[in-house]
């Protein structure tokens, strides 16, 4: 299986996406009664809360990227 970067920022947004999804799925099976307009905030919200999280993971990221220093790898000549 190949590795891939952790993006918290899509994780956050999926979260509340989900959420908002179950939310509504329950008020469509009649398990609860949700207003109409509680998606505006919440999904705004979360969007904005998962905005933040990408920005300062990708601050984080270079930071810690441009603190790195090369190492060097010895040449074919390099006794073994």
């Amino acid at each position: 299986m190949l590795r891939h970067e952790l993006q918290p920022g899509k994780l956050v947004a999926g979260a509340v996406l989900t959420v908002t999804g179950v939310l509504y799925a329950g008020d469509a099976g009649g398990a609860w009664e949700i207003p109409w307009f509680v998606a505006i905030p919440l999904v705004t919200g979360g969007l904005c809360l998962a905005g933040a999280v990408a920005f300062l993971t990708g601050r984080v990221r270079r930071r810690r990227t441009a603190g790195r220093t090369p190492v060097e790898e010895p040449g074919p000549d390099a006794a073994a």
